[in-house]
Formats: C-alpha cells, structure tokens, sequence
C-alpha cells in the first residue's frame, strides 16, 4: 500500500485468511494433526464449506481496511467475494471515505451449495459457492445501484479433468487416452498421479481402445469399464482437488436466466443493461481501458456480442468452448444464449459456424495493456 498509495492504479486481493484461533483446517488439510483435520467425510461438500467459514473472508476484509489510512488515495478491490458478511463492512467503509469495492463471481450467483452432491469436485474453488441464502443477499446487493459489489466476472480457472480428481461416473474419456502427467499442489498438497498407477492406465487404455466413436462420452456409474483406472481414495476429495470453476463465455446466459427467474418471483434482480454494466463497462473502468473497451461509441473498439434473450438450451461437454471439457455447469439449462461475438468489428463465433464455431479462424487479438492516467 505505502509503495502503491500515490499511483493510478488499483491493489486487488483475494480476502480470505485464517482468523488467529480457528478449528478450520485452512490450507494444511491433509498434514495437519487433529484438531486442524477436517471432522466430516473428505468427499461431502459441507465438510469442505465448514473448512473456509465466512469468517476467513471478514477476518481479511478488516485487515485490509485496518490499513487503509496507508494509502487513502489507492483504490482497494476485492476479488471473488463469495461470503455477504463482508457487505457491512465494506458498505461502513465506502461511508467513511475508503476507496474500495468488491466483485462476485458468476457461480456464487448462479450455484449454491445447497444442490452440491457429495464427490463432485467441478463445484471446488475458494472462496467456496455458500448456501442459498447467501446467494440470495448477493443478489439484493448487486440489484442495489449504491451497492459494494460493482463487477461481476468469471475468474475462469480451467484445469485437466484429472487434477479435478473426479469420481468415476463423473469422468470423461478421451480418444486420445490419458493426458501427460503434471505436478499439482493445491492447498498445499501434491495430488499428481503416481508414476506407476499413470502407467497401469495407459496399458489399461491401450489394450482396451476401440474405435473413432468412443469420442467424448460421461461413463455410466453403473458399468464397470476396464479403460477406467481403479477408484482412488482422492477421487471426490474436496480438500485435494483443483480449486476453480470453468465459466468463461457463459456468464451472460447465467446472469440472465438466474435474474429472470428471481424478477418472476418478485425479489430484486438487475436488468440486462445492469449486466453489461457490471460485465463490461464497470471492468473496463476497473482496468483502465474503458476509453477502448466496454461501451458502443465512435472512437472505440467494436466489440459486439449477439444475444438471444429467449433461447432456452441445455449446456452439454461439445458446447464449452474451452479446452478441457470440465465444468458445474454442464447439465445446466440457461435462457438466453450468445449466438455471434464481434472482436474491433470482425466476426469470430457464430453458433452452428465452421470451425466449430470459430469462424474467424486465427487469433486477432491485441496487446492492450496501458499505463493509466486517471
């Protein structure tokens, strides 16, 4: 804060971290010695939400406002804020003058823990998706136009399906067989996957491959399939799976069906302009692009996405468009659906087009990165 406090810029954090006196088992789960270890079953998602209590998002928010008076002038941002306990303490804070905001994420306000099944770890990143009623006062706050909360983002945190550690009815199997083995260590743990076990299944693999149709297909839980490795007892751990959700592009069909569906039960929901505000104006602000990014006017860049508000669909692994084909929200039904996405004027997606939709064929994009002004 004391080097950034006189500069044009913005000092964001991810408020989370362990209060002095906690029986959470915070990032050292599976070295700890009782009573840091968790009390309940490694792979039930409330064992893994008892672990990073809002207290851990509080305790950080106040340590950041405690030193506020470092930097009076610098713009504090809170990334990913998932618990509303937070919200008082920054509202009292904008109140008293500090410069400081927050963003939530698609997920928080799209998924709730209430509907997580115990073992699936594509719902895993910290902070963690908190209840319903948590959800819902992340809603009220951002339909607050003097609310905290002033962008909404994706914090997109692709990974391989195996760093996932998902259990075998939620694996997919891959033509090209199994991917290279990597080191991953998360929350303090190495998860990669042994050496000799990687081994047995790609032999497994190799004797037992068939032909071009066994492209991208969910396993039947109840079918023993000789291709799959033996069940391993990370496979569901919440505490050693990758921590991140895959969101990226579908942000605008989760925001919209989740706030129509709030607005026809009466509770307070933003409009589609509130969106793309949140979305695109307010992040462009954030950043220091906004005289390029985030607005329709002569001068800037004609950035265009085509979005059809009535079209209902149902998210399947071919429709994400990133890499690894992993994410909370396959299954999921949206209203509204991005049909084309323009980049400076030019056409580069189209639903139904060549290249599997990527019809601009090639990267266009720019170096955009400036130093601020204002």
């Amino acid at each position: 804060m004391t080097t950034l406090k006189d500069t044009a810029t913005t000092l964001m954090f991810h408020a989370e971290m362990v209060p002095p006196i906690t029986a959470s088992v915070g990032d050292a789960v599976q070295q700890s010695e009782p009573p840091l270890r968790p009390s309940g079953e490694l792979d039930s998602y409330s064992t893994f939400l008892d672990s990073r209590p809002p207290a851990f998002e509080t305790y950080a928010v106040e340590e950041i406002l405690s030193m506020a008076n470092l930097a009076p002038k610098l713009h504090l941002h809170i990334v990913h804020l998932s618990a509303t306990e937070c919200i008082p303490l920054l509202r009292n804070a904008r109140r008293s003058g500090v410069n400081i905001t927050a963003e939530t994420c698609f997920h928080y306000l799209g998924l709730a823990s209430d509907d997580i099944p115990d073992g699936d770890t594509r719902h895993k990143c910290c902070p963690p998706i908190r209840s319903q009623t948590n959800q819902d006062r992340l809603w009220d706050e951002i339909a607050n136009p003097d609310g905290c909360i002033k962008t909404i983002v994706s914090d997109h945190s692709p990974c391989t399906p195996e760093l996932k550690l998902l259990p075998p009815h939620l694996q997919t199997v891959y033509r090209e067989g199994p991917r290279p083995g990597m080191h991953h260590f998360d929350s303090g743990i190495d998860v990669t996957m042994p050496k000799k076990e990687e081994e047995q299944l790609l032999q497994l693999q190799k004797k037992n491959a068939t032909t071009e149709e066994d492209a991208v297909d969910l396993i039947n839980p109840d079918a023993a399939s000789p291709a799959l490795p033996p069940f391993r007892k990370e496979q569901g751990d919440f505490f050693a799976a990758w921590g991140g959700i895959s969101s990226v592009g579908l942000g605008l069909p989760i925001l919209h069906t989740t706030a129509s569906q709030r607005a026809a039960r009466g509770d307070a929901a933003p409009s589609i302009v509130d969106i793309v505000r949140m979305c695109c104006q307010a992040t462009a602000k954030q950043v220091g692009l906004a005289h390029r990014k985030g607005g329709l006017r002569v001068g800037m860049d004609a950035d265009i996405c085509v979005f059809d508000d009535d079209d209902v669909w149902t998210l399947r692994a071919a429709e994400m468009r990133w890499k690894n084909r992993c994410s909370p929200w396959e299954g999921h039904t949206f209203r509204g659906r991005v049909h084309e996405t323009w980049v400076r004027g030019q056409r580069v997606f189209q639903i139904g087009g060549e290249n599997a939709g990527f019809v601009g064929g090639k990267p266009i994009g720019q170096p955009i990165v400036e130093r601020r002004t204002a």
